[in-house]
């Protein structure tokens, strides 16, 4: 496989300019980390923009940071980290799940892959924190989106169809997002015991509720195989855990949880976790360490299901029921990852059909080869909304140059 490695933006203007003369369809890749995620791509030629890793501004004070898309997300996160911010969507480490080396995630790929971590369902997600972006198109040419503010925005905000695009309409480049300060304490509350319903109900009321939750999720008994870490620490071993996060300065997050920890009262009583041992609590959570590569279910094919949150326990529990599998749930029910036991196709079949019913959608985010290539690993569009999503990339890439058959089985033409 040809790899063509890029020292700047004009470089990638002028090796997409020769794949559209020549016809070659291009890969394109940081440092791989989420290579696995998708189809296998109709091409034999990578563009490699991990050179463009610089830093180009950082300004803590207006609460934005500029970068080129090949950075790498953990030096990005350590630096805001220094100054006592962070990014509020609270991106995925796909690392653990995918088994990948850890560190290897840029920023161009949490942008493309768009995974928000359990702060999502407050802060919105990686699109939301995007102002803008300096990106190639499939035509081979340089264009900007957005800018280093939010106000006096007028026109199309292109930059938020990068987010969740997996690199197929534009080659990025640089892009700015926004940061935010870090909370000055975190306290989760901890239910012990419920079951997936039951546990979807307590969610619901916390995020109903006027105590300002950031994070609702649910680890039911059947998932904690081995699990080691913050998560397995929680014991007794084996028992359900229902985790409800609140954020802020340390008296606000305190009383919350005092009341909350009330509201709750007809769900069981609630422990308390403080500050780094929560914060490792909902790292677990975010990153799906029960379902990690190197555990006792890294053979098996792992979804990410979105729904509506309502209808979380009762979808989730059935699944897992129907396949002998094991769920996991972030979002207060509304994110759902579930691993299902070694199919041909993963139970798509089934779990496409069971999604479809409540409105949401699946995605497989980790599965071998050979199942890849005999599923849709997106989930499969209405007509309307594949026809507006094929008029929106052919307006970005007519040649279907860039991660050519990624999101489908069947490459575009």
């Amino acid at each position: 496989m040809d790899t063509l490695k890029i020292r700047d933006a004009a470089d990638v203007e002028a090796a997409v300019r020769a794949a559209i003369a020549s016809e070659q369809p291009l890969e394109i890749v940081g440092h791989g980390s989420k290579r696995s995620v998708g189809h296998t791509m109709a091409t034999n030629a990578v563009l490699d923009v991990s050179a463009l890793n610089a830093v180009t501004s950082y300004e803590p004070n207006e609460l934005i940071i500029t970068m080129q898309a090949g950075a790498p997300l953990a030096d990005v996160l350590s630096l805001i980290d220094s100054k006592n911010q962070e990014f509020a969507f609270d991106p995925m480490d796909t690392s653990v799940l995918l088994g990948t080396a850890a560190g290897q995630g840029t920023i161009g790929g949490m942008i493309g892959a768009g995974l928000a971590g359990p702060r999502r369902i407050k802060a919105g997600g990686a699109r939301d924190h995007l102002l803008g972006a300096h990106a190639v198109s499939g035509f081979g040419d340089s264009f900007k989106a957005g800018g280093k503010v939010v106000k006096n925005v007028t026109g199309y905000d292109l930059c938020k169809l990068l987010a969740g695009s997996w690199g197929t309409l534009a080659v990025m480049t640089e892009v700015t997002l926004k940061v935010m300060p870090k909370a000055e304490a975190e306290r989760t509350l901890v239910l012990r015991g419920l079951d997936d319903v039951a546990a979807n109900r307590a969610m619901t009321a916390a995020l109903g509720s006027p105590y300002d939750v950031s994070g609702a999720a649910h680890v039911p008994h059947s998932a904690f195989k081995a699990t080691e870490g913050a998560l397995g620490a929680l014991g007794p071993a084996g028992q359900a855990v229902t985790l409800l996060r609140l954020e802020g300065i340390t008296v606000s997050a305190a009383h919350r949880a005092a009341s909350l920890a009330a509201l709750l009262k007809p769900f069981g009583a609630a422990d308390l976790v403080e500050d780094a041992a929560s914060a490792a609590l909902w790292r677990a959570v975010r990153d799906v360490t029960p379902f990690a590569a190197g555990g006792p279910l890294g053979a098996w094919p792992v979804w990410r299901i979105v729904c509506p949150p309502a209808s979380g326990g009762a979808f989730g529990q059935a699944l897992a029921r129907e396949t002998g599998g094991d769920v996991i749930y972030d979002w207060g029910g509304g994110l759902i990852w579930a691993a299902l036991p070694p199919s041909a196709d993963a139970h798509a079949a089934l779990l496409r059909q069971r999604v479809t019913a409540i409105d949401g959608h699946a995605t497989l985010l980790r599965a071998p080869d050979a199942v890849r290539r005999a599923v849709d690993v997106f989930h499969p569009q209405t007509d309307g909304v594949a026809a507006l999503a094929e008029r929106v990339r052919h307006s970005f890439d007519p040649k279907h140059i860039l991660n050519r058959g990624r999101l489908t089985r069947t490459a575009i033409s």
